[in-house]
Order: C-alpha cells, then sequence, then structure tokens
C-alpha cells in the first residue's frame, strides 16, 4: 500500500531559496537511492510565509524505513535554515503513515 511521509517546517527569514536549492542538490545526488528504496514522488509545498510542508509518496511503509539514513542526512543538511517550530517540536513535525483511502478523481 502507498505510504507518504509528511515534514512541516520553517525556514528562517532569507532561507526558502536556499532550502528549495538543499533539495535541488539532494535529490540530484542521492536520487536513485530514493528511488531504489521506493520513493515514487517528491514533493516541497510552500504552506505559508517562511512555512513548507516535505512530502515524501512511497511503495510503502518498508520504503521510509529504508530510506530513513538518506532522509536524517537531508534533514542534517538544512537543520541550520530551520526555526524552531515551538511546543517542544524543535525544527521539524513530521509524520508518516500508509494510505487507507485513494481516489483519482479525474476517473472517480
Amino acid at each position: 500500500m502507498t505510504a507518504y511521509n509528511i515534514v512541516r517546517v520553517r525556514v528562517k527569514p532569507g532561507s526558502e531559496d536556499a532550502l528549495i536549492a538543499h533539495h535541488d542538490a539532494l535529490l540530484k545526488s542521492d536520487g536513485e537511492q530514493f528511488k531504489a528504496a521506493g520513493m515514487r514522488r517528491f514533493s516541497l509545498v510552500k504552506t505559508g510565509d517562511h512555512n513548507f510542508c516535505i512530502i515524501g509518496e512511497w511503495d510503502g511503509f518498508d520504503s521510509i524505513v529504508k530510506a530513513r539514513p538518506q532522509m536524517i542526512k537531508s534533514l542534517d543538511g538544512m537543520r541550520p535554515m530551520l526555526e524552531d517550530l515551538g511546543g517542544d517540536l524543535g525544527v521539524t513535525d513530521p509524520v508518516s503513515g500508509e494510505t487507507v483511502a485513494e481516489y483519482n478523481i479525474t476517473t472517480h
């Protein structure tokens, strides 16, 4: 079953372009490793001023587990760009899980 990981982050003022460049470089250097682990798609979504969600679509939850070292490497590379989210969250608010329902709205 398809799985997703979603990570909410807030970048420091002036770091938005650096965050985008970081992920562009990461996918160029480690994209094949992510693909081999089972990543299908990656999206970086701007959700507000300085706020982003990082979304990965995977073949299954085991794929997320397999790619964990690359995801930690990515976080370590962007940590200096991020602001603390408060509420004892630190600089990221990650969630992940398996899809329980999917709908292709163009064919549904």
